[in-house]
């Protein structure tokens, strides 16, 4: 983390505020603040905030707000994270059928590190991921904290379309495809949740800053939750994300 943050101009319409040069929980976490923060204050002409993860772009509109008058406002909230009471994030459970038709990379992931099918799974889901950002496509989230006990490479050959839902591992990452599309990472499982649906109310599921956890069910509860998601019935389980001191 810098010992000074940094405010660099991004073009015309956009200043980013940059919090570090690493990736660490620690800095995406001062990420979320100042976003949060910054919302809170209802900066009039502020546009859009694109959190990454170490830094925040926020993107504002010049004609009703000056590029010195957002600076310094941006620079006050800043020195004063610290003393704002910022809400703790959310766990999130994916639901997710491991393995067979549903993950058919598992095995070269269980035989790449010596491990057992079972071993993957349990490894995979012990843990709440960050989510530091999202991007590549709709909704697709870049996790941290993988455990490199079961880091895999890439595909040699990437498939051309890969269900939407499919779990992925590539490296030491591991992250969730959100919609149908082409790509190289070994799929491990799939949840039947969207994390994109166009139709929703918020068509991005998740939110940076937040986390996942990974829940291990069979193919019965996968189309249970399945039809619930098609009925719009089905009811998200999430929890608040313990505060790390």
């Amino acid at each position: 983390m810098y010992e000074q943050t940094k405010f660099l101009i991004a073009g015309e319409k956009a200043v980013v505020v940059e919090f570090g040069d690493e990736i660490s929980e620690k800095i995406n976490q001062k990420v979320r603040s100042m976003m949060i923060a910054t919302k809170e204050r209802n900066i009039d002409g502020i546009i859009e905030f694109i959190p990454t993860y170490r830094s925040l772009m926020i993107q504002y509109d010049p004609c009703k707000i000056e590029y010195e008058t957002l600076l310094d406002n941006l620079k006050k909230i800043e020195k004063q994270l610290n003393e704002i009471d910022i809400p703790l994030p959310k766990v999130i459970e994916i639901p997710t059928l491991y393995g067979g038709e549903y993950g058919p990379d598992i095995q070269n992931v269980a035989d790449h590190n010596h491990l057992s099918i079972e071993e993957v799974i349990n490894i995979h889901s012990s843990k709440e991921y960050l989510i530091y950002m999202l991007g590549f496509t709709p909704g697709f989230p870049y996790l941290g904290g993988m455990n490199e006990k079961i880091a895999t490479p890439r595909l040699k050959v990437p498939r051309t379309k890969i269900t939407g839902g499919s779990v992925g591992i590539a490296g030491s990452q591991t992250g969730i495809y959100p919609i149908d599309s082409p790509g190289g990472w070994q799929l491990i499982g799939r949840t039947p949740l969207k994390l994109y649906d166009a139709y929703r109310k918020d068509p991005i599921l998740l939110e940076t800053g937040n986390y996942i956890k990974f829940v291990p069910i069979d193919e019965k509860d996968y189309k249970k939750v399945q039809e619930k998601i098609q009925n719009n019935i089905y009811e998200y389980k999430t929890y608040p994300k313990e505060r790390n001191e």
